[in-house]
């Protein structure tokens, strides 16, 4: 937000660099009191200023639209956390109904979640239950929902094989 507000701000200080000395020049050029050629040797300089200014300015609003965007993602990553803490266990349809999303939209906020290490427990992808389970109350080599045997499946991650469950370990 403030990038957005901070770039609105230096294109206006921008045009205004280039408008008000253009409009005061013209004045002596209208009089006959200045040359185009002085006309242009005083005006260029300045629009080149206020071409960089400018320039910083749509570069802050971009930058600030990023950076809404990614404060959006964060506020649903930790709704999403919180809504698994305080139930324990939550549908992903239940995720995707509360905070809008698709299901791909809430497997990619909750692998990113998972990035982060912010979360331990498992999902079960089938049943689209995310269930947050601490590692030391999780049952050692075996699947917290079927009970079958664990593979690795990556770094911080083991899947069962018979399930397709996913556990998340901190």
């Amino acid at each position: 937000m403030r990038g957005k507000l901070l770039g609105g701000l230096l294109i206006a200080f921008a045009v205004a660099l280039a408008v008000v000395p253009a409009l005061f020049l013209m004045t002596g050029l209208v009089s006959g009191d200045l040359t185009p050629s002085g006309f242009m040797l005083c005006e260029g300089p300045m629009m080149l200023v206020a071409l960089i200014i400018a320039g910083a300015g749509v570069y802050m609003i971009v930058s600030g639209s990023k950076e809404a965007k990614t404060d959006v993602d964060v506020a649903k990553q930790q709704k999403i956390l919180s809504m698994v803490e305080t139930r324990g266990e939550v549908k992903m349809s239940d995720i995707a109904l509360e905070l809008d999303l698709t299901r791909d939209q809430v497997t990619h906020y909750i692998y990113d979640i998972v990035g982060k290490k912010l979360f331990t427990g498992y999902v079960d992808w089938k049943g689209g239950i995310l269930k947050s389970q601490e590692v030391k109350d999780m049952p050692e080599n075996n699947c917290p929902k079927c009970g079958g045997q664990l593979e690795l499946a990556g770094k911080g991650t083991v899947k069962c094989p018979y399930c397709g469950s996913e556990i998340f370990l901190s």
